[in-house]
């Protein structure tokens, strides 16, 4: 049951004169009752006989939950079970279900029923969590109680025993899994992950391809599953590592051999035997070459001849956004073009679900620019953009640019411009030494300058529903006891305070960053863009060099209303062929996949549903003769 049971390494050590310490590398944690309500944890380990455990005059320790840690001290038995290697999303929904169990409930006087029951060791498995629940345990409990975990970060709720009973729904959803839900073409996904299927997962700009990658990671052991990307930033929304960082075998410029040699060395090679989920986010910008040298090290190192070694692939991204990065004019190939993906790959999914830009028109245009297609309409859209206002209350637009450098000078320049003191924040790193890993691989700069009237941008999400989020807009009006204040687009005032960032180390000890939440936002670099959602923003296109850049550019933009664009030409948009040729045969093999047997739907004599399938498998047909620009 959802909540009730949890699936970890398991630790149990005994205190006194019989002190021991017993440890179950794969344990089932569930939390049950007996039949008098007294509720006990019970430890099955995958041979051998249950351990119960009496959850009453419990201390719990939640502090590295995040990690898939957590650890329950009993003191009536004088025991601690430590749990290590849970998926976190597993182990914090079951925290959460053992805090509301543990406070609402409160044994009962046991009836003869229950004396009989209790000769049986009889036990039950605990109802699912309702709102009430939830509600009710957190006004019984302050947040600072030492003997039952924390449900979450938020304020404590006011009591609501005296408007009545509420009856439970145990048909609706759980609260402890509801905060962010994922739609059913992301619920797919994960439930392919969960299957060990190696998958790939694609869609545009804005269909929460990130987001579900963060889901995707909660759930999955965290000792096991490594979590990478093709760049620093990318690697930072997920909590990663670079993939070059995890592989060991640097840029992979080297003879196979030699490769082989360098992710010989025993801490990289460690790292690749633990491994049994790999998750590369951002695989556009992946080389192909560097691909192929990566699966072949992973079954040399694992002596293992499946393909990457038996390693679970979870890839994500987008082909037709940012490319490969090719040394002078080598030509660029596609992780899809080499013989690794084909056998690597077993699933293929696409998101097609936006929910950054909620306008059709400018979702349309988007998806038409994607694919390197420019109406006169859609030229004659974005060139009126140029005219519009979009400042507002002092905040400026922020400029796209292609170049890092050309960001860089603009905020530079504007700075200095700026009257009035200057304010400098240098980061606190976790440890000196990584400092440098930490600048590439966090968007926190390690020194911020601001001074008042500094134009800025969020860089962390602070509160969604009053629109603090990663990317939003403001400007610097005043200083308060040192901390910048900062007037957002939604006229909303933000005292910004320290925040943290966590990557992993190519050892994969966790490395912190704590600092301002904001930088400079006269203009970015469309590079570093990529995952922002920016609500007032400005772009010049004039010197685009990569195919997918201009897409990836408008893509930040919320609405067509927040958007100017100062010098639009359709040259400046176009697609890879060879993209374009992957995804056309890509969508044709998503609908083979989704296509029954006609003669299942003859037999139960459905006439409307064999139509569909017929059509779909006349369309499927003919795909491959027809333009790709139809099918987006």
């Amino acid at each position: 049951m959802e909540g009730s049971c949890v699936r970890c390494v398991a630790t149990l050590e005994y205190e006194g004169a019989a002190a021991r310490r017993v440890v179950h590398r794969g344990a089932t944690i569930r939390l049950v009752r007996t039949a008098s309500r007294h509720l006990l944890l019970s430890v099955e380990p995958e041979k051998g006989a249950p351990v119960k455990l009496n959850l009453p005059a419990t201390t719990v320790h939640t502090r590295f939950m995040a990690e898939g840690k957590a650890s329950f001290r009993f003191r009536e038995q004088a025991c601690t079970l430590l749990l290590a290697n849970a998926p976190p999303s597993e182990l914090g929904c079951f925290l959460k279900t053992v805090f509301v169990k543990s406070t609402a409930d409160t044994p009962e006087k046991p009836t003869s029923r229950a004396i009989l029951l209790s000769k049986t060791n009889a036990l039950e498995d605990i109802s699912p969590v309702t709102t009430a629940d939830l509600e009710k345990a957190k006004s019984k409990v302050s947040k600072a109680s030492t003997t039952t975990p924390s449900p979450s970060g938020k304020r404590k709720l006011p009591d609501k025993a005296n408007k009545g009973p509420v009856a439970k729904k145990l048909y609706a959803p759980s609260p402890l899994t509801t905060e962010e839900v994922l739609n059913d073409e992301q619920k797919r996904v994960l439930d392919a992950c969960l299957g060990r299927c190696n998958i790939f997962f694609t869609g545009s700009a804005g269909t929460g391809k990130s987001f579900l990658l963060r889901k995707i990671i909660s759930a999955l052991p965290p000792d096991c599953a490594m979590s990478t990307a093709s760049t620093g930033v990318a690697a930072c929304h997920i909590g990663g590592t670079t993939l070059h960082a995890f592989a060991g075998i640097g840029a992979g410029e080297a003879t196979i051999e030699r490769c082989v040699q360098m992710a010989s060395k025993s801490a990289v090679a460690q790292k690749w035997k633990r491994c049994k989920h790999l998750i590369i986010d951002e695989i556009s910008m992946v080389d192909g070459k560097y691909f192929e040298k990566i699966e072949e090290v992973a079954r040399r190192i694992r002596k293992n001849e499946k393909p990457f070694g038996g390693i679970q692939l979870i890839l994500c991204g987008d082909f037709l956004q940012l490319p490969p990065i090719a040394k002078d004019k080598e030509k660029k190939r596609f992780c899809f073009q080499t013989e690794a993906w084909e056998r690597c790959i077993q699933k293929s999914f696409e998101l097609k679900t936006v929910h950054r830009q909620k306008d059709p028109e400018f979702i349309s245009i988007l998806n038409s620019i994607r694919i390197g297609r420019v109406t006169k309409e859609i030229t004659d859209t974005l060139t009126a953009t140029s005219q519009q206002k979009i400042e507002s209350d002092g905040i400026l637009a922020t400029r796209l640019c292609s170049h890092t450098n050309d960001s860089n000078l603009i905020n530079e320049s504007k700075l200095k411009q700026l009257e009035g003191e200057q304010k400098v924040y240098n980061a606190e790193d976790s440890e000196p030494y990584s400092s440098s890993m930490l600048d590439s691989q966090t968007v926190a700069p390690s020194k911020l300058t601001l001074k008042e009237g500094a134009q800025v941008m969020l860089l962390k999400n602070i509160n969604i529903s009053a629109g603090l989020v990663n990317g939003a807009r403001g400007v610097v009006i005043r200083f308060e006891d040192g901390l910048p204040v900062v007037r957002f687009k939604n006229s909303k005032e933000y005292t910004a305070k320290t925040e943290r960032w966590v990557v992993k180390s190519t050892s994969g000890a966790l490395l912190s960053r704590r600092q301002i939440p904001l930088n400079l936002a006269w203009a970015f670099s469309i590079h570093k863009s990529q995952g922002l959602t920016l609500d007032c923003v400005e772009m010049s296109l004039s010197k685009i060099f990569e195919a997918g850049q201009a897409y990836v550019a408008l893509s930040r933009a919320q609405s067509l209303q927040s958007l100017r664009v100062l010098d639009f030409d359709s040259k400046q948009v176009w697609a890879n062929p060879d993209v374009l040729e992957f995804y056309q045969k890509f969508r044709r093999q998503l609908l083979h996949s989704e296509i029954i047997p006609i003669n299942k739907f003859i037999t139960n004599k459905n006439k409307t549903e064999t139509a569909v399938m017929k059509a779909k498998l006349k369309l499927a047909k003919n795909l491959s003769s027809k333009p790709l620009v139809n099918y987006c």
